[in-house]
């Protein structure tokens, strides 16, 4: 794919203002379907639109020879996401607040440095101790909404439900370093692996009533923009970039603008403390990419 910088950034933009959205859209399909319904019915959406991707770049003739490559990483990459990931992540948003729920979920990128140390063998600068605590001093802010002394959580189950989700997925990330397969192709077979569980889960729980059409549409959105459209510009985004750390910048737009959509659509009115406690997460994360790349140099 032929460099262009300018071209990275739009289609890196695009990336992050879909991105925004998804914390409102969780909670709006929430309001009409079970976390199940919204992740079996979000999860075929993205199958679908993975399988028409694959079609159209004539790979279809990849899948079957990249899952006999390694078919325990792929196993565990579709039980992690979209199985477990997201059934976590949709019961924190159902519990929480959006503001609070994605909020705690964007530490993520600390919960995958901390985890690099004992599963990858890397090891922690003095930048990575800062991020830690500014990140984990920010997600205590949002979850007692700035009340250390009472330790008043909006809901308990829900925080560590947000902050369970970060560990899965940090677990996804670091299970795909060894993953050499095509990335479309790769998502497909996690999404080809996870939907059968996901279903059998939908089974168990008699989650087989026809949702709404409100719902359906809600969920076909958040397979579109969350799971699958979203994660092939951020693709093309760095692909095309000539400066990657430019790229990988504008995800911090991210977290701030969804606020505004919640604040907008959801009509919640955003707790200072949200606002205190993103600010420290972002600080933090900046700072270790920034710092720790100039120890690179």
């Amino acid at each position: 794919m032929e460099k262009n910088q300018q071209s990275a950034i739009k289609f890196g933009l695009a990336a992050v203002l879909l991105w925004s959205t998804v914390a409102t859209a969780f909670k709006l399909a929430l309001a009409h379907l079970s976390p199940t319904q919204l992740l079996f019915y979000a999860s075929l959406t993205t199958w679908l639109l993975l399988s028409l991707i694959l079609l159209k770049q004539n790979k279809l003739n990849q899948i079957l020879p990249s899952f006999k490559s390694a078919p325990w990483r792929f196993t565990q990459l579709g039980l992690i996401n979209p199985a477990l990931y997201y059934m976590v992540l949709f019961e924190a948003y159902d519990l929480l607040p959006a503001q609070q729920a994605q909020t705690l979920n964007y530490t993520w990128a600390i919960t995958l440095s901390l985890l690099a140390v004992p599963l990858l063998g890397q090891r922690l600068t003095k930048f990575d101790g800062l991020a830690l605590v500014l990140a984990y001093f920010g997600a205590a802010v949002i979850s007692t909404q700035g009340n250390f002394t009472e330790l008043n959580f909006t809901s308990g189950l829900g925080v560590c439900l947000a902050l369970a989700s970060t560990v899965l997925w940090s677990f996804y990330w670091i299970i795909n370093t060894k993953n050499n397969a095509d990335p479309i192709v790769s998502l497909f077979l996690c999404f080809s692996i996870g939907l059968p569980v996901i279903a059998v889960i939908m089974t168990v729980q008699n989650q087989w009533q026809m949702p709404s059409t409100y719902g359906l549409l809600s969920a076909i959105y958040v397979g579109l923009f969350e799971m699958g459209i979203t994660f092939v510009l951020w693709l093309f985004a760095l692909k095309k970039a000539t400066n990657t750390s430019q790229i990988s910048m504008l995800i911090f737009i991210s977290p701030f603008l969804s606020l505004c959509f919640i604040y907008l659509f959801l009509g919640e009115a955003i707790h200072p403390a949200t606002i205190v406690g993103l600010c420290f997460i972002v600080i933090g994360l900046v700072s270790q990419q920034v710092m720790n790349k100039k120890l690179q140099r």
